[in-house]
């Protein structure tokens, strides 16, 4: 049985160095490539459903004028797949640029060479293996994240943020009356409990977020590449959506929550465990949010 290929998919206006260096790291007689050539970033979203790539590469000559809009564009539509930036020296600010709108990184073509290639390849593949391991450790219940899997993402989503010099978002809720609708209305009430918060969080962020299920009644998300400010919106625009869960609640009555937020830049110097640890905490002091909502919203966004 022949392994599985490596699937590129390269988006150039004509084969130049990149693709001459990807033959020469992937011999076609070993025939572990599968290399995609196209010559536009529309043929290139065209082309992501036949392809699969597991690795996409981007020249922002085909890009301009609006580079970073087609960037954005394009990891929009392969938000899982890794996008690396090809540019020339002239723009360089544009693809430093590109790495906080979804680029995992970028190539300068001056100094592209089989080391250069191979270096982000590796980082590349190493994403995609830490993603297949954890979608093994997904919860059977709610289909988010265990707490390792969470873990393992959140640990290198830090890791490529301090690199990357971007901003990272940490929400932890909580459902605190889970034990009185077990012992009240029975394990039906603490099935459909959990499955609407899992539904509460995952329709709250994008698919480039990470979204888990921590213990029985505690849930995290983490939001990548967020900014400040959006820390209070974030956790507005969740009790919104609580407050309709609980207007439309089953018989057993609304759910009782709680929720905290945080914010993290590369300034600081902790672990993502220690990130974690801070948000659990501060559940702790936060107010309970139930049916209507009417708790004050600041009083959930901790900064």
């Amino acid at each position: 049985m022949s392994e599985k290929k490596l699937s590129v998919l390269l988006a150039e206006e004509y084969p130049g160095m990149t693709s001459a260096i990807l033959r020469a790291l992937y011999p076609e007689e070993r025939n572990e490539l599968e290399l995609t050539n196209v010559s536009s970033i529309s043929t290139l979203i065209a082309t992501l459903d036949v392809v699969n790539p597991e690795v996409i590469f981007l020249d922002l000559s085909l890009a301009h004028p609006g580079a970073l809009d087609e960037v954005r564009r394009v990891h929009r539509s392969a938000p899982t797949v890794p996008l690396i930036v090809l540019a020339d020296s002239s723009e360089k600010d544009c693809a430093v640029q590109s790495l906080t709108l979804g680029a995992q990184n970028y190539l300068l073509k001056e100094q592209i060479d089989s080391p250069a290639l191979e270096r982000v390849l590796s980082a590349a593949l190493e994403h995609n293996t830490l993603e297949g391991l954890a979608d093994l450790m997904r919860d059977s219940q709610t289909g988010l994240y265990t707490r390792d899997g969470f873990l393992t993402l959140a640990e290198h989503a830090m890791e490529s943020a301090r690199i990357k010099g971007s901003t990272l978002v940490l929400l932890c809720l909580r459902i605190e009356n889970l034990e009185t609708l077990r012992a009240e209305y029975g394990p039906s009430a603490v099935e459909s409990s959990l499955t609407e918060a899992a539904k509460l969080l995952a329709v709250s962020f994008r698919q480039t977020d990470i979204v888990a299920r921590l213990g029985e009644s505690q849930f995290a998300a983490l939001a990548v590449d967020a900014v400040e400010p959006s820390v209070p919106v974030l956790c507005q625009r969740l009790q919104k959506r609580i407050a309709i869960l609980s207007h439309n609640a089953g018989p057993w009555g609304p759910m009782e929550l709680r929720m905290s937020a945080c914010f993290w830049s590369p300034k600081e110097a902790i672990t993502f465990p220690e990130f974690l640890d801070k948000v659990e905490g501060e559940l702790r002091s936060t107010p309970l949010i139930s049916a209507g909502g009417s708790e004050n919203r600041d009083s959930v966004a901790h900064m």
